[in-house]
């Protein structure tokens, strides 16, 4: 029989259980049985099925997910599937894949989990896992694009405890695959799953630049900072083709806007005669974030990003540019990245960083099971020490939302981490002083026609 709903739509969103350490599932053969749920949630989102029990010795299948038309990108006119849960449409064919969750080169997510807003839930059946495991056949998640058009770009925000006010995000999703990043659950409001999915099914806003203007243009429009990379990264690998991000600095530029920018990517240096205008006029800073200087570790935790070594010279590059230039180590990872904060700190200080910050890491709802997925994966011997760490931090849960807390975290691990970075950030004499960005230079843009002007 099909599994029934494990909740109603209206249902409100029940919180994760506490974390249960599971074996660690790199290894290929069967699927340990604590995991055995994931890995067929994951597999079934793949191709598109939902399986169901076991009954006389055979399972039945239910009817297709999604027909052909229904998984078609929105930029192919012709109805065809062009990325299909991830992958090209000629694995669509083959069996379904149940082998255990294991690392993906390339990807930071080990599964396309299934997301809060499912209509369904999936069950394992023990008694097929060898003969499907027999069957199994490679699925390429391939990174696809679709082209959106946004009516407003600006997004407004009131918490008290982040900087600014507004941000811009030119794309949804992201290809860097960070696997801890706090954005990957606002890809299930697309009906896509967080995992894989946040890393391979992006969407670009083609008229970001067109609807800022639009927004600017406004005659009750205020100016104030607007932060780029506040959710996903601005200079994510596929900007290099797209350019929304640097077509928004061009906006910005010509308008006279103070604009912060937050990204893991070198490719911020590209847009380095946009930036060294705006330094001039003391319109823009730029934050390089780095967790860890540790290649292996950066390598498994932000596959896609640029390196750590990279980061810390686009930091130099900046800076010599007349760039206002810091670094965020974020997020800070109790047990895996935390040892790094001091040399980070210092990289960047000697790389003529004068801002610092920090982030601890959080772990809201799909991000927790990624997050545990990915560590038994990568590191199966410290997953359980890095868990319970997490929960030292958390008061005993993953994630916090209240503000004030949620950057930082609480208890005594989390006080002995803001005591080591306040000690490390006086000794290298950063955030001496941070001159605020100017707005008196904002110049509204005019309308498309002076007659516009009088409505």
């Amino acid at each position: 029989m099909p599994t029934s709903n494990s909740r109603s739509p209206d249902a409100p969103y029940e919180p994760y259980e506490p974390y249960a350490p599971r074996p660690a599932t790199r290894a290929s053969g069967r699927v340990a049985p604590s995991t055995a749920d994931a890995v067929t949630a994951a597999a079934s989102r793949r191709v598109g099925r939902a399986t169901v029990s076991q009954k006389n010795g055979a399972a039945t299948p239910r009817a297709s997910l999604r027909s052909g038309s229904d998984a078609s990108d929105a930029s192919d006119p012709s109805g065809a599937c062009i990325a299909f849960d991830g992958f090209s449409p000629p694995d669509r064919a083959g069996a379904p894949s149940y082998a255990p969750a294991t690392a993906r080169k390339g990807r930071g997510a080990v599964s396309n989990v299934a997301s809060r807003f499912d209509a369904c839930q999936r069950e394992v059946d023990d008694g097929r896992l060898d003969a499907d495991t027999a069957q199994e056949h490679v699925v390429r998640f391939v990174t696809s694009v679709t082209a959106e058009t946004a009516r407003t770009v600006i997004s407004r925000n009131t918490s008290p405890d982040i900087p600014f006010d507004r941000s811009i995000n030119p794309y949804r999703g992201c290809e860097h695959g960070c696997i801890y990043c706090y954005a990957r659950p606002s890809h299930a409001y697309l009906g896509l799953s967080p995992g894989l999915d946040f890393e391979t099914r992006l969407y670009a806003k083609t008229n970001a630049a067109a609807a800022l203007r639009a927004e600017l243009a406004r005659p009750g429009y205020e100016p104030a900072c607007i932060a780029l990379g506040a959710n996903t990264d601005p200079y994510q690998p596929i900007e290099r083709e797209h350019r929304l991000t640097r077509a928004v600095l061009e906006q910005l530029d010509r308008c006279g806007h103070p604009v912060t920018i937050t990204t893991k990517s070198a490719l911020v240096l590209r847009d380095l005669d946009i930036l060294s205008r705006l330094a001039q006029r003391q319109l823009v800073r730029v934050y390089l974030s780095v967790a860890t200087l540790d290649a292996t570790v950066a390598r498994h935790l932000e596959p896609r990003a640029t390196t750590p070594v990279r980061r810390i010279e686009a930091v130099r590059r900046l800076s010599e540019a007349g760039v206002p230039t810091g670094v965020v180590v974020a997020p800070v990872i109790p047990s895996l990245t935390d040892a790094d904060i001091e040399r980070v700190l210092e990289a960047a200080a000697a790389a003529g960083a004068t801002q610092a910050g920090y982030v601890m890491l959080r772990l809201p709802r799909e991000v927790r099971d990624l997050f545990v997925e990915w560590l038994d994966a990568h590191f199966p011997m410290r997953s359980r020490h890095v868990m319970s760490l997490i929960e030292q931090v958390r008061d005993g849960a993953h994630n916090s939302a209240e503000f004030g807390t949620r950057l930082r975290g609480t208890g005594v691990h989390a006080e002995l981490v803001a005591k080591r970075f306040s000690v490390a950030v006086r000794r290298l004499g950063l955030n001496a002083k941070r001159p605020d960005l100017r707005t008196d230079l904002f110049v509204r843009p005019a309308g498309e026609t002076a007659q516009m002007r009088l409505f």
